[in-house]
């Protein structure tokens, strides 16, 4: 099994290149289902995740084409429904595939979804969601099996929470429903809104209506499209951290930064000094970092994928700082890692009470998810001597070549079998 080994502690400087957008990449992969014509994407990410839903595609009778920097998908003979656990178990966007499967075939049979184990994530809005739109569904064995006996039928529908997936599932399958349908209570995450863009781009008629109101009036084909992805911001996210830990400079490349307003708005409060410029952001650590009181949130709050980041941060702080994480109820599970190098966190309920002043020691440490693998890096960049990091499978699904781009602005980091 591979690890990482990182020795600290440098001062990160140069230049990152931001990749483009996991989170936004899977729903449109998902979405590229509905259209039998030809669909390339640009600036997908190298990362396991998406070669996981890639490989779920073909396996659904997608012809998939890869070149350097582009994916070209024909669905032309695309008829199959049944997306197996093999291939959806490590991956919770795999339900995504739900929506189109129903709104092309009017039948699918998706297994339950796995990915990172931060909490209990179900599904039943999707499911509830898709009933109003005339499916009926039942689960057996680890399976969804959906039917839309008369097709997909219009209709207005509120979500009973906001919740990205079912977002993304009803927009996706409703492009091909009978008549208009109206989503309300939207989640609006820059991701959400990159699959809107790509689907009208396919020729689907979707239309914000008001700030979580979506109006989709249903077509019955789509067209040929090209269609380049949105930066991943979550990556942006954990490289600002990486320099503010680190007492470095970084500029950051190839990003919007009016959609990580929120962040760049508390690495300045907590001391940071942020140039902005149109597609890149520089950041200056601060040897004087302030505590925070901060709250996870849907967007366009401070998002649940840089909690953990930040966390590490924040044990670098003057005074006592506390993170509500108001999204998933596991996603504390870096704790107990952070406390083996020297941190004085205290988790009670869905906050954590993080003691300041704190200088990591190095050690040897075991990932527990997606975010929390990358925590662990940003810890160990500070301690002095060598970390080595177990388990890096996780990073590997959402980080495209984190070891390089880091070694890149000076850290020292590899990865060893």
């Amino acid at each position: 099994m591979q690890k990482l080994e990182v020795f600290g502690a440098f001062k990160l400087k140069g230049q990152v290149r931001i990749s483009g957008s996991k989170n936004a990449s899977l729903p449109i992969l998902a979405g590229s289902l509905l259209s039998n014509k030809k669909i390339v994407l640009k600036n997908l990410p190298k990362v396991k995740d998406i070669e996981t839903m890639l490989s779920l595609l073909k396996s659904l009778g997608s012809k998939i084409k890869i070149s350097d920097n582009q994916v070209t998908i024909d669905n032309s003979n695309q008829n199959k429904k049944f997306a197996s656990y093999n291939l959806v178990k490590t991956m919770r966007a795999g339900i995504l595939v739900l929506g189109p499967l129903l709104a092309k075939f009017g039948y699918a049979k998706v297994s339950l979804p796995g990915g990172c184990a931060i909490g209990t994530r179900p599904i039943d809005i999707h499911l509830k969601a898709l009933s109003k739109l005339g499916v009926k569904f039942k689960i057996y064995n680890g399976y969804v099996i959906a039917k839309a006996s008369k097709g997909l039928i219009g209709n207005t529908i509120k979500f009973p929470k906001l919740s990205v997936g079912a977002t993304e599932n009803l927009i996706i399958a409703a492009c091909l429903a009978k008549g208009t349908t109206f989503l309300l209570n939207c989640a609006i995450e820059p991701e959400i809104k990159d699959l809107v863009n790509f689907l009208i781009k396919t020729g689907c008629k979707i239309k914000w209506v008001a700030k979580r109101k979506i109006k989709i009036t249903g077509v019955s084909e789509l067209k040929e499209t090209n269609y380049s992805v949105m930066f991943d911001r979550i990556e942006a996210g954990t490289y600002l951290v990486a320099a503010a830990v680190t007492e470095g400079k970084i500029k950051i490349q190839n990003i919007k930064p009016d959609i990580i307003n929120t962040e760049l708005n508390i690495l300045k409060k907590i001391g940071s000094k942020i140039t902005i410029k149109k597609n890149e952001v520089q950041i200056t650590g601060s040897k004087q970092i302030k505590s925070l009181k901060i709250k996870t949130a849907p967007y366009p709050g401070f998002p649940t994928d840089l909690q953990a980041q930040l966390m590490v941060l924040l044990c670098k702080a003057n005074k006592n700082s506390i993170i509500q994480e108001n999204i998933f109820e596991n996603r504390f599970m870096h704790v107990a890692e952070l406390n083996r190098m020297g941190a004085k966190i205290l988790t009670r309920g869905n906050k954590a009470i993080i003691k300041g002043g704190i200088n990591f020691a190095p050690a040897e440490l075991m990932a527990t998810d997606l975010r929390a693998s990358v925590s662990l890096i940003l810890a160990a960049l500070t301690a002095k001597g060598k970390s080595v990091i177990n388990r890096i499978y996780h990073l590997d699904r959402g980080y495209e070549n984190i070891e390089s781009k880091l070694r890149k602005v000076g850290a020292k980091i590899r990865r060893l079998n």
